[in-house]
């Protein structure tokens, strides 16, 4: 469970480090977790790269600002919403000829790798900013407050964030869908291990997990078309303020984003282990087998005769 899963894309990283080393032509797509795609490509020359994304629910990105956060982030790099490539919700150009040192270089990499984990964190912006509101410039008692409103983000099939800032916290609450039977068990017991992790000394200050199956928790049940089925599983994580200052709000974004693929990560890595350990089982099982089996006395010869039938002659 400690293993710590990189926000960047890989392989967009790796294609970019290459062409700061040898500018070529380019035309290549991919596609990244969450049914994210990218298309990387020249379209002027050599030196100009034109990176695009296309995310699925990208239309409620961009309601909690999420073209706000790329242009802070990559400033006249980001094309312009109407020159977006066609297709895609966001593109970004990069001129490889700009003068750079080493550092910047490396930084920009990082940086472009980081263009989904940039684009969902508008959500999260803005319900820490709501829940710093709220509690700065609080309604009236019994007053309805439009601020309080829960925040959803549809990032894939079947499956949502939703957000809930209010005066002292912010509520993120995970659907999750395990489709299989061995994902549902695996997925339990890892979940459940979320939920008792905060007993433990060292763990005290981390945020509150609750979990709970085909029932959704009590901020989201007014909510319709969500699934109470034995496949739907609901975790919540409780964000305090000292979860979210300036200082750590960014690494608080990028951990929790990444908490459906950690899931993912550990599901695969639990059953490829069980499956290891199940043929080194069996492995072991046919050696006890074949030791098993009676071997025939020294003193016997086994011999035909001459219309092929065979007798052990002692």
């Amino acid at each position: 469970m400690g293993v710590e899963l990189e926000p960047t894309n890989y392989y967009l990283q790796q294609v970019l480090a290459e062409k700061y080393q040898r500018a070529t032509t380019l035309d290549q797509s991919f596609v990244d977790f969450d049914s994210v795609r990218y298309h990387l490509s020249t379209p002027v020359r050599k030196s100009h790269l034109l990176l695009s994304m296309d995310v699925p629910c990208w239309a409620e990105l961009a309601a909690y600002g999420a073209r706000s956060v790329l242009e802070r982030e990559y400033g006249q790099r980001l094309v312009a919403e109407p020159d977006t490539e066609p297709g895609y919700s966001v593109s970004l150009e990069i001129d490889l000829d700009e003068p750079l040192d080493d550092a910047a270089r490396t930084e920009l990499i990082r940086n472009v790798s980081l263009l989904k984990r940039n684009a969902l964190a508008a959500p999260f912006e803005r319900a820490f900013d709501l829940q710093r509101d709220i509690e700065a410039n609080p309604v009236d008692e019994g007053a309805r407050d439009p601020r309080t409103e829960i925040m959803s983000v549809h990032y894939r099939p079947e499956e949502a964030i939703y957000l809930l800032p209010s005066s002292d916290r912010v509520t993120v609450i995970f659907s999750t869908i395990f489709k299989e039977e061995t994902d549902r068990i695996l997925g339990k017991v890892f979940l459940q291990e979320f939920v008792d992790a905060r007993r433990r000394p060292s763990c005290q200050t981390a945020p509150q997990v609750l979990y709970s199956i085909r029932e959704p928790p009590l901020e989201l049940r007014h909510l319709s078309g969500l699934d109470t089925t034995e496949r739907a599983g609901y975790v919540t994580f409780v964000l305090f303020p000292r979860h979210f200052t300036p200082q750590v709000a960014p690494a608080t974004i990028t951990q929790i984003q990444m908490f459906r693929d950690y899931i993912h990560y550990h599901l695969k890595c639990s059953k490829a282990y069980l499956h290891s350990r199940m043929r080194s089982r069996t492995t072991y099982f046919l050696k006890v087998l074949n030791r098993a089996k009676p071997e025939k006395p020294e003193d016997q010869v086994q011999q035909k005769t001459a219309s092929g039938r065979s007798f052990v002659r002692t």
